[in-house]
């Protein structure tokens, strides 16, 4: 008897953002969900820091105009704390739709800001909260860092083993390794917009980050669910406050897609300035055909000559414990 293999609709989500708008941003974020349940979706997919917005100010001018703005305190206001009235919205939204959501937001923990994606299933509990290993360049200067435990594949029943990147870690070919080697079959790879420093830096463009998500679809045998934002006018008139920083910052850059695991294209793309959902189904069965082929963390592999070294251990801050009661005299008498 052969083996039964999930097959079922997914969703990506291609929109402009309610930025800088923490309540508008999820109310916008349960429409889309609404929408993807009433088109059959079991899986929805959330470009990168969707919830409040990317922080695209911080490649268009200096720190000190960002802050005096206001950017930066409107940026850490409207982030989402996971222990808020908005996130029980959201996980109530998913739960009322029947479906899973993977969902990329700005996370506020605390006094710092975090790149994260939270994973969210049909029952309306969190599988999973995984933040930015790395943020990119003047990333730093918004996010703190994610750490080896955010590398992590989740075998859900009905949709398979779903992992989750942001942007530019599907340029870290160790990371990228890390997830092949736990036989992920369904990925998200959440972008932001392609909307900046267009065509003047290709290597932020469209062409190579797309390309950047079908490889890892072949690379690792698996679908990829590559969510997009796009900038709307409202937003670049209200960062672009000089002529020059038009051409800096335009109007669309929205670029979504779906890959399956032979690197095809399964899903018609949206105009790049046009909000939406790309709605595709997958028959996790085709993952079997494509890794006889080729299977870089399996039989296609040579651990003999190389190998992942992946510490998965969370980076605390503080960790907690207490002497045995026989060490206090010891501690006492170095103390004096």
């Amino acid at each position: 008897m052969g083996i039964e293999h999930p097959k079922y609709r997914v969703a990506v989500v291609q929109a402009a953002p309610a930025f800088l708008d923490l309540d508008a941003s999820i109310d916008k974020s349960i429409a889309l969900i609404e929408e993807a349940a009433t088109k059959g979706a079991k899986l929805i997919a959330f470009p990168e820091a969707f919830i409040p917005g990317y922080p695209w100010y911080i490649w268009l001018d200096s720190p000190a105009w960002a802050i005096g703005r206001g950017f930066v305190q409107r940026y850490f206001d409207n982030s989402l704390s996971y222990d808020s009235p908005e996130a029980e919205r959201l996980r109530l939204a998913v739960k009322k739709a029947g479906l899973t959501a993977v969902f990329g937001l700005s996370e506020r923990d605390g006094g710092s800001l975090y790149l994260a994606q939270w994973l969210v299933g049909p029952d309306g509990e969190t599988i999973a909260k995984r933040r930015k290993l790395r943020p990119t360049h003047a990333e730093r200067t918004v996010y703190g860092e994610g750490d080896g435990s955010d590398l992590a594949v989740h075998d859900l029943k009905g949709i398979g083993r779903l992992g989750a990147l942001c942007c530019w870690e599907h340029l870290q070919p160790l990371s990228k390794y890390a997830m092949y080697a736990q036989n992920e079959q369904v990925h998200v790879a959440a972008w932001p917009s392609f909307s900046l420093y267009d065509p003047f830096a290709p290597a932020l463009g469209w062409e190579v980050n797309n390309a950047a998500s079908r490889v890892y679809a072949v690379e690792g045998s698996c679908f990829v669910l590559a969510p997009c934002a796009t900038v709307s006018q409202a937003m670049v008139d209200e960062l672009c406050d000089r002529d020059d920083k038009h051409a800096l910052l335009h109007v669309g850059g929205g670029h979504a897609a779906i890959y399956g695991p032979d690197g095809s294209s399964i899903a018609e793309k949206l105009p790049p300035d046009q909000e939406g959902l790309l709605i595709a189904d997958i028959d996790l069965g085709a993952i079997g055909v494509a890794k006889n082929a080729a299977d870089p963390a399996g039989h296609y592999s040579r651990p003999d000559v190389t190998r992942l070294l992946l510490n998965k251990k969370p980076s605390k801050r503080v960790e907690h414990f207490a002497l045995p009661l026989d060490n206090f005299e010891d501690v006492d008498a170095a103390a004096s």
